[in-house]
């Protein structure tokens, strides 16, 4: 992004700037120091007591990915709403909802009124997901307001799947505006969380290129028939944003398909190299590609709403 041409978040984001700020501080753990004062906790404190903060992050990635950052992902199931929720990306897995409507609820008090939308809330808390677990901060463009409708068939379509090879990874990322660099680096958040046995059953049992004692580690911890809910890391370290996953990816020892793709020989084969190298490249790196995740199609100026219950629509 030009460092002279502000994106339409920067302008949108300079209004109503007090209560933005006051959600700033409150998701970013500055409560605690006194800079501001009210009967508001921590995000931190929601996140040591209720999920793991990937589920956080996860959900700004896959909100981000079906029609913009507008926190459609949010909306709940209703007549007239084809919740994104029901998608198979997300059916049974995504979570933090309750996590998020807790987050906007304190906000909306302290404010006086339901000035933050749940789009930036959930862009601001996956910021801070990751700073929780070790890992980069980044400036959070604000302004997005959010959408009054939800598409199922486009977050089947539009997320990127865990089968997928390399050029279909590609080209999913550049539907969004993000570029292969963006892709390895975003790729990076799997350093963190868990994945679900139905994820990566077929890749343990039938992929070649996963080394085959890592391989049989998973299979006598995940059979091909049982829980689909049974968990594994996504790395040795789910909870530490580190660069570990880059050497495991070298290695040969990632649970995911579309994840080993991204070292098989193809354009982004040198990325992957350096990121294992150096991980301030790979941070710095992730904090950029963050930014331009999110101003992937916001709503602005009276497009959208701002939403008094982030589950449904005014």
């Amino acid at each position: 992004m030009s460092s002279t041409a502000p994106s339409p978040l920067d302008r949108a984001g300079q209004h109503n700037s007090f209560c933005h700020e006051l959600a700033h501080a409150f998701l970013y753990d500055e409560i605690s120091s006194g800079q501001v004062q009210g009967n508001i906790n921590s995000l931190s404190l929601y996140l040591s007591l209720s999920l793991n903060p990937t589920s956080l992050l996860r959900l700004h990635f896959h909100d981000c990915f079906v029609n913009g950052c507008a926190a459609s992902i949010l909306l709940d199931p209703t007549p007239t709403i084809d919740s994104a929720q029901l998608a198979d990306p997300n059916n049974n897995s995504a979570r933090g909802f309750e996590v998020i409507d807790q987050i906007k609820a304190e906000v909306d008090k302290a404010c006086g009124y339901s000035l933050v939308s749940c789009a930036n809330i959930l862009a601001v808390a996956a910021r801070d997901s990751v700073v929780a677990l070790g890992g980069p901060s980044w400036e959070v463009q604000l302004g997005r307001r959010d959408s009054t409708m939800a598409s199922r068939t486009a977050a089947n379509n539009d997320i990127p799947a865990p089968n997928m090879d390399l050029p279909a990874l590609i080209n999913t990322f550049q539907k969004q505006g993000l570029d292969s660099r963006d892709l390895v680096a975003l790729s990076g958040a799997h350093t963190i969380g868990f994945a679900q046995r139905r994820i990566f059953t077929d890749r343990i049992y039938n992929n070649t290129n996963i080394i085959v004692d890592f391989a049989g580690s998973l299979q006598s911890l995940c059979p091909r028939t049982g829980e689909d809910s049974n968990l594994a890391g996504l790395d040795p370290s789910p909870a530490q944003f580190d660069a570990l996953y880059f050497h495991n990816l070298l290695a040969q020892k990632v649970l995911l398909h579309s994840d080993q793709a991204l070292y098989s020989g193809g354009s982004t084969t040198e990325l992957v190299k350096a990121y294992s190298d150096d991980v301030e490249a790979f941070w710095n790196n992730f904090a950029k590609s963050m930014v331009k995740m999110g101003n992937i199609k916001p709503l602005i100026g009276s497009k959208g709403q701002i939403r008094l219950n982030c589950g449904r629509v005014n």
